[in-house]
C-alpha cells in the first residue's frame, strides 16, 4: 500500500495557502500552522478558487482530496510530516526562530522548504541543527496552478535529500528547477525585478500608464515567453541564421540608453499614489477574488493548449496526467472516465459546447477500446476502431468546475462491429445530463479501411458485449 504523505504547512498566507491547496488536491493530508486568527477564512477562500480551478487543467479526476487540519503549535503541526514548507514573513530572524521550533519538533528525514524571494539557503541554515535538511523551493503565485519550484541547497544539502525533494514536488504536478548557485532572488525574481525596475522608470516619466504597460507584455512578447521563454524566442527572432545572428546583430543595442537597470526612481509618496491611482482605474472595478478567478481561469486556458501542443508547462501537464489515470474495471455499466470540465470547454451560453460532449464521449470510448486490447500499443502496430455514427442527446447544462462521470455499456460487439451506450452523469448526485449511442468499426490503419479485429481483441469484445446484454444502466 502506497504510504499516505503529510505536509506541514508553517504561514498560511497567499503563498502558503497555495502550497496547502497543491498538496491537498493531489490527495497529502495537510496540516497547517498560522496564529493569524482569520487564517481559516483566508485559506479557505484560497482552497476554494484552488477546488475549482486546479482539476480543470486534468482531462482524469484527482485523487481523492486528503485530509486538512489547523493546529496550534508548529511542533504539532510538523510532528510526522513528510514535507514542511515554511511560508513566513521575509525577516532572517522570524525564520531562524521557526527553523529550530521545527527541527525540535519534525522528522529528520523531513524535507523543510522555504518559499523565500530572496534569501539564500545558506542564510537560512544558520545556527539550524541539521543544516541540509533546509532548502530554499521557491514557488509562484498561484502555487496551485503555476509550476515553477526554484530549489536551491548549499554545499552542506545532501543530494540523495535534495533529489528526494524533486521527486516529491514533481509527483504533486509541479517542476523544481535546481538552481546551480545560490544567488540573491534566484532565478526568476530577477528578471521581474529588472522589469519592474523598467516599469516604474516607464510610470514615473509619464511614457506609459500601468494599463498600457501591462498591455504591452499581454499582447506581445508574454504570450512568447509563456510557450517558449527568452532565449528560444530570440533564437527564432534570428532566423534560419539562428541565435549567433541575433546575438551579432541586436547585441550592440546593449550599449545604447535604452533602460535604467541601474537605476531606479525613487517611490516618492506621489509616484506611489500615481501607481495607485493607474492601478484603480484600470482593474479597480473588480474585487481580488474575482481578479484570482479570472487569472485562474486565462491560465487554465493557456496552460491546457499548450497541453494540447505538448510544450512548456503542457508537457509537465501531460505528464503528471498519466499518473492519474485509473484502470478501468469490469462492471455494468463500466465506470469509463472520470474528469472535471474544464473553463475552455464552455460557449457563449456559459455551458459546455456541443463539440465538447463528442470529445468526452469519445475519451471514454479509448478508454473501453484500451480495456478490450485496443490500447496505444494496438493502435500503434496498425489496427484501432474508428466512429461512423453516434446519436448524442443533450439533458442538462453541464457548467466549467463541474465534477462528471462517464458510465459505459458495450450494446453490441461482434466481428468488425463495437457499440457504446454512453451515460455522462453529474458526479455530485448522479444526474444524467447527456447520453451517447457511439457506433465504431474496427480499421487497418494502412488501407484505412475496415477489417477483423485480432482474435483476442474480438474475443474481449464479445465477452464485454455478453456481459453488459440486457443490464440497465
Amino acid at each position: 500500500m502506497t504510504k499516505k504523505m503529510t505536509a506541514a504547512i508553517i504561514g498560511g498566507g497567499v503563498i502558503g495557502g497555495g502550497w496547502a491547496a497543491r498538496f491537498l488536491l493531489n490527495g497529502w493530508d495537510v496540516r497547517i500552522f498560522d496564529p493569524d486568527p482569520e487564517a481559516q477564512r483566508k485559506i479557505g477562500e484560497v482552497l476554494d478558487n484552488a477546488r475549482h480551478a486546479l482539476p480543470m487543467l486534468y482531462d482524469y479526476a484527482m485523487p481523492a482530496e486528503g485530509a486538512l487540519t489547523f493546529h496550534e503549535t508548529v511542533a504539532e503541526t510538523v510532528a510526522g510530516a513528510d514535507w514542511i514548507q515554511e511560508s513566513v514573513p521575509e525577516r532572517l530572524d522570524i525564520k531562524h526562530k521557526v527553523y529550530a521550533e521545527i527541527q525540535g519538533a519534525c522528522d529528520a528525514a523531513a524535507i523543510i522548504g522555504s518559499s523565500t524571494s530572496g534569501y539564500k539557503p545558506s542564510e537560512l541554515q544558520e545556527g539550524a541543527a541539521r543544516l541540509g535538511q533546509i532548502m530554499v523551493c521557491h514557488p509562484f503565485n498561484p502555487v496551485y496552478l503555476l509550476p515553477l519550484i526554484e530549489v536551491v541547497a548549499t554545499d552542506a544539502s545532501d543530494t540523495a535529500t535534495v533529489d528526494r525533494a524533486a521527486e516529491m514536488l514533481t509527483a504533486v504536478g509541479l517542476y523544481p528547477l535546481r538552481v546551480r548557485k545560490e544567488i540573491d532572488a534566484h532565478i526568476a525574481d530577477r528578471f521581474l525585478e529588472a522589469v519592474w525596475r523598467e516599469a516604474l522608470w516607464l510610470v514615473k516619466d509619464g511614457i506609459a500608464t500601468t494599463e498600457e504597460i501591462d498591455n504591452a507584455i499581454r499582447y506581445g512578447f508574454g504570450i512568447r515567453w509563456a510557450q517558449m521563454g527568452l532565449f528560444e524566442t530570440y533564437r527564432v527572432a534570428g532566423g534560419e541564421a539562428g541565435m549567433k545572428h541575433f546575438i551579432d546583430q541586436f547585441g550592440p543595442c546593449l550599449k545604447w540608453p535604452w533602460t535604467k537597470l541601474m537605476d531606479v526612481p525613487e517611490l516618492t509618496d506621489e509616484l506611489a499614489q500615481m501607481i495607485a491611482d493607474q492601478s484603480d482605474a484600470q482593474s479597480g472595478h473588480l474585487t481580488i477574488r474575482q481578479l484570482e478567478r479570472k487569472r485562474d481561469g486565462n491560465l487554465i486556458a493557456m496552460m491546457r493548449a499548450l497541453k494540447q501542443q505538448g510544450n512548456a508547462s503542457g508537457r509537465l501537464l501531460n505528464e503528471h496526467e498519466k499518473t492519474m489515470r485509473p484502470t478501468l474495471e469490469a462492471g455494468v455499466p463500466m465506470l469509463s472516465l472520470r474528469r472535471t470540465i474544464p473553463v475552455d470547454w464552455t460557449d457563449v451560453n456559459g455551458h459546455m459546447n456541443e463539440g465538447r460532449y463528442g470529445q468526452i464521449f469519445s475519451d471514454a470510448s479509448e478508454e473501453v477500446m484500451a480495456y478490450v486490447g485496443a490500447d496505444d500499443a494496438y493502435i500503434a502496430g496498425g489496427m484501432s476502431y474508428f466512429t461512423v455514427e453516434t446519436t448524442t442527446k443533450y439533458l442538462a447544462e453541464t457548467h466549467a468546475g463541474e465534477a462528471v462521470e462517464v458510465h459505459s455499456r458495450v450494446t453490441e460487439g461482434k466481428g468488425k462491429k463495437l457499440r457504446c451506450l454512453h451515460e455522462m452523469r453529474r458526479a455530485s448526485d448522479g444526474e444524467v445530463m447527456a447520453t451517447c449511442d457511439q457506433f465504431m468499426l474496427h480499421v487497418s490503419l494502412e488501407t484505412r479501411r475496415t477489417c477483423e479485429p485480432s482474435p483476442d481483441v474480438a474475443a474481449r469484445v464479445e465477452a464485454l458485449a455478453a456481459a453488459h446484454q440486457g443490464a440497465d444502466t
